[in-house]
């Protein structure tokens, strides 16, 4: 399993695990990330007060991204088969390409954050989305 089977895949789930490095990055660089990153005053000042809050909801976050990396990781050949590989592929596929579209419907529900994030984030969210589903299609009967 060492040779990369589907590029795709593989550059899903760096981009995976980036992203999960970044949400780390909130937790040990504190409330300049979580400001920088765009993630809202109210939560970068909850980080700054020490509130337990912002580093649960970025360690959630990270560790969610962290077993994505890992299924895309192992669809594009580079780790062994881990369960259910094609359905939760394509579940994360749809879960980064919704969340791409839909900003404009969750928006509301978090008012702290800025439009910049809103557009930067979804942006990412689409283009991984996309990337992924290159990879699911390109590899679906290996999966």
């Amino acid at each position: 399993m060492n040779t990369i089977v589907n590029p795709y895949l593989f550059a899903g789930g760096t981009l995976s695990a980036i992203a999960a490095l970044f949400h780390l990055g909130c937790i040990a660089f504190g409330a300049s990330w979580f400001r920088y990153l765009g993630a809202g005053e109210r939560m970068a000042r909850m980080a700054a007060a020490g509130h337990w809050y912002p580093t649960v909801a970025a360690l959630v976050i990270a560790s969610i991204l962290t077993v994505w990396s890992l299924y895309a990781f192992s669809g594009a050949g580079v780790i062994p088969r881990l369960p259910f590989l094609r359905w939760l592929l394509c579940a994360i596929t749809a879960v980064y390409i919704l969340r791409g579209l839909a900003f404009i419907v969750i928006v509301p529900y978090f008012p702290g954050n800025s439009v910049t994030f809103w557009i930067v984030s979804s942006a990412i969210c689409l283009g991984i989305g996309v990337i992924h589903l290159f990879g699911v299609r390109t590899a679906w009967q290996q999966l």
